[in-house]
């Protein structure tokens, strides 16, 4: 019987083969699928069970769990709540992870409000703008919004660790220096276009028209000529 109870290993620990990004999201996945079942009261299951329930690939599910350690016991499959523990503790989420949004404008204000960040560990802690109408007041979660030349000091008030840009494309760059400047080593963005920075930096960034113009080209596909 393989011990549920033994550490995961972290990625970090193997240089020579780094883990991908696609694996990392599909562990993002599995640790959804996994919360669904929690919620449902599922004790154990396997990895053919849980992907014929969500539509995964029980192959794909076994090598990547298999990376990190042993997670599954022979005849049972896997409990629910251990490897959910472990998937949590892999990505980092077994503390609450800290974020600010740089722009408090209606997208800004809409994702401070989002109340699944904090269901999955991260907390927003602040909102940052540069008007000054806005700095001083608070979302409708009581999201407190500052100034962005205070930044800097807040990152290391708050433990600031992820920063979310959802500012205007011509503002975006130089928030996104101001960003780095003060040591955030990740960054979600989600205004248009390319944006620089340091190899040290990782940078995800979120463009709603892309994913918009490629549901449209579905569409248009589908449609017979008139």
């Amino acid at each position: 019987m393989k011990d549920l109870n033994k550490k995961p290993r972290r990625a970090a620990a193997d240089p020579a083969e780094p883990v991908s990004e696609l694996t990392t999201n599909r562990l993002s996945v599995y640790l959804r699928c996994l919360n669904a079942l929690d919620t449902a009261g599922v004790r154990t299951v396997s990895s053919q069970a849980l992907a014929e329930q969500f539509h995964l690939n029980a192959a794909q599910i076994r090598k990547d769990l298999a990376y990190f350690g042993e997670f599954g016991v022979r005849g049972v499959g896997y409990y629910v709540k251990e490897l959910r523990r472990h998937l949590r503790q892999i990505l980092g989420l077994d503390g609450h992870v800290a974020l600010a949004i740089m722009g408090a404008g209606n997208l800004g204000l809409a994702l401070a409000d989002y109340a699944g960040f904090r269901d999955e560990g991260f907390e927003i802690v602040a909102l940052f703008d540069s008007m000054r109408e806005k700095i001083g007041h608070r979302s409708r979660a009581g999201v407190p919004i500052y100034d962005i030349r205070e930044f800097r000091r807040h990152v290391r008030r708050a433990r600031i660790r992820i920063a979310v840009i959802a500012v205007p494309a011509e503002a975006a760059q130089g928030v996104v220096n101001t960003v780095v400047t003060a040591g955030i080593k990740a960054i979600l963005n989600f205004s248009p276009g390319a944006l620089d920075v340091p190899p040290e930096v990782k940078l995800k960034s979120v463009d709603l028209t892309v994913s918009l113009e490629s549901l449209s080209f579905f569409l248009a596909q589908g449609e017979p000529d008139e």
